[in-house]
């Protein structure tokens, strides 16, 4: 596993295999506590960031997911991307669909980390890979 140290309040965590999903819901977690989550809102994150290095082992083979500290001028908060190369999402709201699945699992992935965490985007294209950016505030 290469790590690169956080670069300012910035966590990068290779993605190949499922020690490295393990080490980023690890930091995840930390660094939500850090930040002073709930112990359920650092369980909660820590569940869309091991969903999201899952998707990347499953479908890209390899990727990154990107830990960071939100700091608004009125809420703090932490954003995980998770970046691949991969094939790419053909189609995203059918992803995004309970149940859908190509890869036999039960299909909770991405629409379980839409609901855990508070903000959520995707940008993919077919050979060009999938970014996944999520948001969680602090109540």
């Amino acid at each position: 596993m290469r790590d690169s140290p956080a670069v300012g309040n910035e966590i990068h965590v290779s993605i190949n295999s499922d020690q490295d999903i393990v080490a980023a819901r690890q930091k995840g977690r930390t660094l939500a506590a850090a930040l002073g989550f709930s112990s359920g809102d650092a369980t909660l994150i820590a569940a869309a960031i091991s969903e999201l290095a899952r998707n990347i082992v499953t479908y890209a083979k390899s990727g990154e997911i990107q830990l960071k500290e939100l700091n608004g001028s009125s809420r703090q908060g932490i954003q995980v991307v998770a970046r691949d190369e991969g094939p790419g999402i053909l189609d995203i709201p059918q992803a995004l669909r309970d149940g859908f699945s190509t890869s036999g699992s039960l299909g909770l992935g991405l629409p379980g980390v839409k609901r855990l965490m508070d903000e959520f985007e995707i940008v993919s294209a077919e050979s060009s890979g999938t970014t996944v950016t999520a948001k969680k505030w602090k109540p």
